[in-house]
């Protein structure tokens, strides 16, 4: 089986770690690149990483690039994929931007603005009921990169009722998460040697989704109060996250509980007990890093997750719910062993 794919977006992060994976995959076969402001050029001005396919030239972002495709990801920028979805209907579409996360148009149009492009099934195949959605999809919502990170960490807690309704995520993250474009904020100067908040109080558009996956795990309304933290890293993502207990539950219990969940998936790690994740050990692979504890004194519960968010953040994830909508082996061109030093 050989699927032929196009990357939109080709020059970005994203669309950069997408065909760094895909260029791996032996059932695919890389078909148009597009891009906005950077057609005309090649992908390896971008990408020099990616010499296979360096002397491409991307073309305009377009129905007609991209059409007669199996499988096209759109690595856009919100409020760009739902028009272009909508005309191409031959073809399996992976969003990997936000238009279709959220289920509800009222969330969509306070935190986005304009029109709610539709709800299509979320690309986390980990979360309850997730893998049973994406099998013969043809329509993803890939999810943001905090919210994999932070529902994977809470989830299980949540739906084993080990905790109350009411989650605070504080997760730092590298600069490639706010992508490519130059902003003054993300500049070497600025972020070497500090560490930033932002979207503070509420104020970051990945909240109601967070909201939305945990409240679905918890089968109950949860609230999720959630401060991003800018690292001086390239990349990564390292969540803590925490809930008051809601029973005597101790940190085996809980930490049995997360192995339970977690047990038969291939990207999900839950850690041994007293060994706490880290970015760099996920850098490169679609893995999630998890470990799960109690802090008796304040009775809460603390889990803290680590992950690459280009790769399980956003393009890896993609990949996933690509080869689970195809009927192909999930685990297939994904990899699981991080890059280090």
């Amino acid at each position: 089986m050989t699927v032929r794919v196009a990357v939109a977006g080709a020059s970005g992060y994203a669309g950069g770690e997408l065909l760094r994976l895909l260029l791996s995959h032996p059932e695919v076969e890389v078909g148009a690149l597009t891009a906005g402001g950077n057609a005309g050029s090649t992908l390896g001005e971008h990408h020099p990483n990616l010499l296979p396919l360096a002397d491409r030239v991307l073309a305009e972002t377009s129905v007609g690039e991209l059409s007669g495709h199996d499988v096209v990801f759109l690595a856009l920028p919100h409020g760009h994929s739902g028009a272009i979805a909508a005309e191409l209907t031959d073809s399996v579409v992976i969003d990997c931007g936000a238009d279709h996360r959220l289920n509800d148009p009222a969330d969509w149009h306070h935190w986005y603005g304009g029109e709610h492009p539709g709800t299509w099934p979320y690309g986390v195949p980990e979360l309850p009921g997730g893998r049973e959605k994406l099998r013969e999809a043809t329509r993803v919502a890939v999810p943001g990169c905090f919210p994999t990170v932070s529902s994977l960490a809470m989830a299980p807690a949540l739906a084993a009722g080990l905790v109350d309704p009411d989650v605070v995520v504080v997760a730092m993250t590298g600069t490639s998460g706010a992508g490519r474009a130059l902003k003054p904020h993300l500049l070497s100067a600025e972020v070497m040697g500090s560490a930033s908040v932002y979207g503070v109080g509420g104020a970051h558009r990945h909240t109601p989704e967070m909201i939305q996956n945990l409240s679905a795990a918890a089968d109950e309304s949860v609230a999720v109060s959630f401060t991003p933290v800018l690292a001086p890293m390239a990349r990564g993502i390292l969540a803590t996250c925490s809930a008051p207990l809601r029973d005597d539950v101790d940190a085996r219990t809980a930490h049995e509980a997360y192995l339970d969940a977690y047990a038969d998936e291939p990207f999900v790690h839950v850690l041994p007990e007293g060994v706490w994740p880290q970015t760099s050990a996920t850098l490169g692979a679609n893995t999630v890093h998890l470990q799960v504890t109690v802090d008796a004194e304040a009775g809460r519960l603390v889990a803290v997750g680590a992950e690459d968010n280009l790769t399980k953040g956003t393009a890896g994830g993609a990949l996933q719910c690509m080869n689970l909508a195809l009927g192909l082996t999930e685990t297939t061109g994904l990899p699981t062993a991080g890059v280090a030093p």
